[in-house]
């Protein structure tokens, strides 16, 4: 991965707000609830019932349009104009924002979906006003992990999203409640609210209750490879890319975290060698960013080194990014157990 650094168009970025190839084919259908967890049904019929809600004028679509022309504004819609998720680790979120986003009446270039990050990063690319311009034309605006703990990012989203609601458009979003703070409620929900502050009467809250799905019934992180297995695996698997850890964590440095999906596009498997725990927060960052566009293209990991659940250290763990260390841990433990399978051939 240290020889791809990728140049990234604005336009691209907007042409690839889209759920991520790991949730093309999701659809409310196919979301399991967990029978003992009624507040997953629940949020099924909230999203159901809101996506039906979309329909108008404009859901069929007109093609889409050159990016910086302006389209035809959306028509406005009675009741709330926005949906929230709250709810833990690996409960299906994502799942059911993906779903809401395919069966959302529109065509695709009036939907748009992407991470808090991937939004801010899009912003910064286009500028403030030419990113309201791009996205007023849409009708359903999807946010997945929108972060409470950056303030100016915060205030910056608020910002476009009030611009947005303005002109019509539907929102939703997921975030995670804070480890710390599962089985209290609408904690999320509550921050969530008031820090978009005006916005706050145009969301629903939905809270969804359960367990990792990545771990239930299933065993715990596996454990490392030593550094020859991780090295014959990469060589005998196609589209594999070799790195040493350190030196991975120095080329994400040099590389926008906006073009790190473009850096994992076509790879068979990221094989690490000598992983040790993160030294800094600003490179967990980083890793963080990596490990969601990993887990959005379903790229097994298979490393040598410590474990996943031991990349971040208990004072980032206790601290304010803590609930983004604790999804990339479940992330990166699910892409370890995929790379299972490549382990065994390379023995």
């Amino acid at each position: 991965m240290c020889d791809r650094s990728p140049k990234v168009p604005a336009e691209r970025l907007v042409a690839e707000m889209v759920p991520p190839p790991r949730f093309d084919g999701v659809r409310f259908d196919t979301y399991v609830p967990d029978p003992t967890q009624p507040s997953q049904q629940e949020a099924v019929t909230l999203l159901r019932e809101f996506a039906a809600g979309l329909g108008g004028a404009h859901a069929a679509g007109a093609g889409r349009r050159g990016l910086f022309r302006r389209r035809p504004r959306p028509e406005k819609r009675s009741g709330p104009r926005g949906v929230y998720l709250d709810g833990g680790y690996g409960v299906g979120k994502t799942h059911l924002l993906a779903s809401l986003w395919h069966a959302a009446p529109a065509g695709p270039e009036q939907k748009a979906f992407g991470t808090f990050v991937e939004l801010t990063n899009l912003v910064g690319a286009l500028g403030f006003q030419q990113a309201v311009a791009t996205l007023s034309g849409h009708r359903l605006l999807c946010i997945d992990e929108f972060e409470l703990d950056d303030p100016g990012d915060t205030v910056l989203v608020s910002s476009l999203l009030g611009r947005l609601v303005d002109e019509g458009v539907a929102l939703a979003a997921t975030s995670n409640t804070l480890p710390g703070k599962l089985g209290e409620g609408r904690f999320a929900a509550v921050d969530f609210l008031r820090e978009i502050q005006g916005l706050s009467a145009h969301f629903r809250t939905a809270r969804i209750d359960g367990r990792d799905y990545r771990h239930r019934g299933l065993p715990e992180a596996p454990a490392p490879h030593d550094d020859e297995t991780v090295t014959r695996a990469a060589y005998r698997t196609a589209g594999a890319t070799l790195d040493a850890f350190p030196a991975l964590l120095a080329h994400l440095a040099t590389v926008h975290p906006s073009r790190y999906g473009a850096m994992c596009e076509g790879l068979g498997a990221v094989c690490l060698t000598g992983v040790t725990p993160v030294p800094d927060q600003a490179t967990a960052l980083r890793l963080v960013v990596l490990a969601d566009r990993l887990y959005d293209r379903e790229v097994p990991v298979l490393a040598s080194g410590v474990p996943f659940d031991r990349l971040f250290g208990e004072e980032m763990l206790n601290g304010g990014y803590r609930k983004k260390y604790f999804r990339a841990i479940s992330r990166l433990t699910a892409l370890a157990r995929d790379a299972g399978g490549l382990a065994d051939a390379a023995r």
